[in-house]
């Protein structure tokens, strides 16, 4: 994957990650700076953190579970650690911080 290519990846999945945001039935707020994304769980405050990390190639997501790493592998995002996908992963973790399950429907690139 070039840089080129990885970026437009990101950039494409952060989009879809606030569109599902903007759907979702759950009180979730998120802030974008750059390609840095924040999701806050009104209920509680408790945060979950998507980042870009360009020198690796890699997204990662911070929550209060730990910290993630995902490589692109067509057709998406997948955790080295657990072998999740983007969306099964921020869903397990958005709903282990939430307290109830949180279902969000995110599109793979």
């Amino acid at each position: 994957m070039s840089q080129t290519e990885f970026e437009s990846a990101i950039e494409q999945t952060l989009v879809a990650i606030e569109d599902a945001l903007d759907e979702c039935a759950w009180d979730i707020d998120y802030e974008r700076n750059g390609a840095v994304l924040t999701l806050t769980l009104e209920d509680n405050g408790s945060q979950v953190i998507l980042s870009r990390q360009s020198a690796n190639r890699e997204l990662w997501v911070a929550a209060k579970s730990g910290g993630y790493h995902l490589a692109f592998e067509n057709p998406g995002w997948k955790c080295g650690t657990t072998g999740e996908s983007l969306p099964t992963l921020l869903n397990r973790v958005l709903s282990e911080q939430q307290g109830e399950a949180v279902s969000l429907e995110i599109s793979q690139q």
